[in-house]
């Protein structure tokens, strides 16, 4: 891949970040319905089932998660579901949406730890 196949694959969308964090905290059979469960559980957001699946799709193709399809449900007709499983790149592109928020919240009040806390209050006086 190169560098800047890379970065695109790195950069993140909020959708992208909430669908890969439950992909990610479901399991290595994570399919749509729970990925939108645990998004609204968590969060309070309320994703359609369409975003969830563009999102997914969109996420695969960034090499970030990879699917299969499971076997059919047991009720009669029942399908297949596609499964979705979180790759070491998806946890990495993850890890770097996470530093770059945390680097950019640096002296602001949304930053974390005691000197961020004290300079903060400095600054409101």
């Amino acid at each position: 891949m190169s560098n800047m196949a890379r970065d695109d694959a790195a950069r993140l969308g909020e959708v992208e970040q909430l669908v890969l964090l439950a992909v990610w905290r479901i399991g290595d059979e994570a399919y749509a319905v729970p990925v939108r469960s645990v998004i609204e559980a968590e969060t309070g957001i309320l994703l359609s089932r369409g975003s969830i699946y563009i999102t997914l799709d969109r996420l695969e193709k960034k090499g970030l998660v990879e699917s299969w399809f499971g076997d059919p449900t047991a009720e009669p007709g029942g399908k297949a579901r596609r499964l979705f499983r979180i790759l070491p790149e998806g946890t990495g592109a993850l890890r770097s949406a996470r530093r770059a928020i945390d680097r950019l919240a640096v002296g602001t009040p949304l930053a974390e730890g005691p000197a961020t806390s004290a300079s903060a209050k400095a600054r409101r006086r």
